[in-house]
């Protein structure tokens, strides 16, 4: 999916479901918190229909004590009057005070499923989702929904009960005036169902831009070196305006739905109120109508206008949360990685132990179906204790290969086992306990130099294990930071090189003291001399563990006891590498090249340093 997947994919789905059904997902959440919600809404109703008595004590004062010249029964009126007022002002304060907290909780709870929803999804899931989509569900959309809670579902119910009444009340006052009244009830109804159709679309598309701008921001953001590097701000801002303009036209089509539907709402409504003060007057001029009783008519319709003109936002509201509800679901309705262990498979074979690939096939999901795979039929066996190097050109799958094994991605066909126990049959909390990995490409978090280290062991790791572990990785450099390993290296560790980065997620891989070890290429990131301190250090822990990593030096290669050639999809070729330089002419090319890379790499910092020499 792209980054407008929804907006493409779901629209016909939404247009099949309605409002209602869509919002009724979000019952588990509002379940625990119903009676205070139900209490709130009873609360509200008690309240408007508060303000409908006013109106009959207002024809009580007009044909009683006004027309009787009664001081003190106008005294009298004007204090139910008052008592009213302030009955309604502090039901309608109970009722927000009602909804406020546990609302509160039912945002908070949806937001931390999400967060833990998505740590649940498999990698392809997010592969294929851009992270600005997932911000705006777990940020924009659940506001919307906790203000739909809050407002919109309370009063739609409110405002509903309140004409009822009000109408009722009108048609016993007098029923001919009562039908002029009920006269734009069609058309509206008729405009309404439209403008809910309508804007449920665009509502859609404008959560959907708001999550590809969030996504853009958050990629200029992390990316401002490439951006500043490359001179690329202006192109950059230049499409953020795009986005923004585009953006902003779909925000202008829903003023627009909302202008007209509210033109329609507020325009026939006072239309049928000022044909009923004609035809009312008239009946008072006649006698056939107590001048009491119009006053209390009017006040009435007056008093419904409100519920009445509210009912084009109330929808509109009604209808983002329904997007923001479909979209929340989105997510949530997502596969996760299964948390059990699947069926036991076969016993393997005696001589089986350490790690092992057994026939496996891979093929990424999203593929076309007619695209080979990217793994055909890898057969390997990582003998305990052992350090199988994977050698292969750019694109052959090596990574892939290594993502299979604490099942970041799961394998087409054919299984993997760790000491004869296949990985599909362990809880993978207990393979990623027994698995550490190290990417080539370094993630840092938020946190503090030993925080990120420490994240590769168990709660019960403290100073000891991470200092082990920084000096195997050749990171010393940690204590001489301004807190030490107390310091907080900022979001993805971008206050450090490349290489101190490299050397902390290797450190990370390390601390543990994991039964398998698998590193994707640990060593491209440092210079030389770094690279031979970590690989003497590397070799201790390699000692004792069993491992597979992912090599393009030569050197690197020397760390491993055996190496493997990994070409088309396949393993092409297994032996120590004097004997694949030996007997396999594309091993021996790429070893060749990369020989050649180290040379000129070397040389190239070499003729630096001679410049820097010079310069002082």
């Amino acid at each position: 999916m792209s980054t407008t997947h929804a907006a493409t994919e779901d629209r016909s789905d939404h247009a099949g479901r309605s409002a209602v059904r869509t919002l009724l997902r979000l019952w588990p959440y509002v379940r625990p918190v119903r009676v205070r919600l139900f209490t709130a809404a009873l609360v509200a109703v008690v309240a408007s229909c508060t303000g409908l008595v006013i109106p009959l004590v207002l024809k009580w004062l007009v044909d009683g004590p006004v027309a009787d010249r009664d001081t003190r029964g106008i005294w009298l009126g004007a204090l139910y009057l008052l008592l009213l007022g302030f009955a309604e002002a502090l039901l309608f304060g109970l009722r927000r005070w009602l909804v406020a907290r546990p609302l509160s909780r039912v945002e908070a709870d949806m937001r931390a499923d999400l967060y833990r929803h998505l740590q649940r999804l498999p990698v392809t899931f997010h592969d294929r989702w851009a992270s600005g989509q997932l911000l705006s569900r777990g940020t924009t959309d659940l506001m919307l929904l906790r203000m739909f809670l809050a407002f919109p579902l309370t009063f739609l119910l409110v405002n509903g009960v309140t004409i009822l009444v009000g109408v009722l009340i009108m048609l016993v006052q007098d029923w001919t005036l009562g039908l002029v009244i009920l006269g734009p009830a069609i058309p509206v109804v008729i405009m309404c169902a439209l403008f809910e159709r309508r804007y449920a679309e665009v509502a859609r598309q404008a959560q959907d831009q708001v999550g590809d701008l969030t996504t853009v921001v958050e990629e200029s953001v992390l990316g401002i070196r490439i951006v500043k590097g490359f001179g690329r701000h202006r192109s950059q801002a230049r499409a953020f305006r795009e986005l923004t303009r585009t953006l902003r036209g779909t925000e202008l089509a829903k003023a627009r739905l909302l202008a007209a539907i509210w033109a329609v709402i507020v325009t026939l409504p006072e239309l049928a109120i000022g044909a009923a003060l004609v035809l009312g007057t008239i009946q008072v001029a006649d006698g056939g109508l107590s001048a009491g009783t119009l006053v209390a008519f009017l006040s009435t319709a007056l008093a419904l206008r409100w519920p009445v003109d509210s009912i084009g936002f109330l929808l509109a509201m009604s209808q983002e949360a329904a997007t923001a509800t479909e979209r929340y679901f989105e997510v949530m309705d997502a596969e996760p990685e299964s948390a059990d262990a699947a069926p036991a498979a076969p016993a393997a074979p005696a001589g089986a132990g350490g790690l092992r690939f057994h026939g496996v096939r891979f093929r990424y999901p999203d593929a076309p179906s007619d695209a080979p795979p990217v793994l055909d039929r890898v057969d390997l066996h990582i003998r305990p204790g052992e350090t199988m190097a994977l050698v292969g050109a750019t694109g052959t799958g090596k990574t892939t290969l290594t993502a299979l094994i604490p099942r970041l991605h799961e394998v087409t066909s054919g299984r993997i086992t760790l000491d004869g126990e296949d990985i599909t049959a362990m809880p993978r909390q207990a393979l990623r306990e027994l698995v550490a990995v190290a990417f080539e490409e370094p993630t840092l978090f938020s946190a503090t130099v030993g925080e990120n280290v420490l994240m590769g062991a168990g709660d019960s790791a403290g100073e000891q294990e991470l200092d082990r572990a920084l000096a195997v990785a050749q990171a010393d450099f940690a204590h001489a930071l301004p807190q030490g390993t107390a310091t907080q290296v900022g979001e993805q560790g971008l206050s450090l090189s490349g290489g101190q980065r490299q050397r902390l997620a290797l450190a990370r891989a390390v601390v543990g003291r994991p039964r398998f070890l698998v590193l994707d290429d640990p060593l491209s990131a440092l210079d030389v001399h770094t690279e031979a301190a970590v690989e003497a250090a590397l070799r201790r822990v390699l000692a004792e563990t069993t491992a597979l990593v992912v090599a393009h030096r030569p050197s690197t290669v020397l760390l491993a006891d055996r190496v493997a050639l990994l070409s088309g999809g396949r393993i092409a070729a297994v032996g120590t590498h004097q004997e694949l330089l030996r007997t396999n002419a594309e091993y021996a090319h790429l070893m060749s090249g990369a020989e050649r890379a180290e040379e000129a790499k070397e040389a190239e910092k070499a003729e630096e340093a001679k410049e820097l020499e010079a310069d002082r």
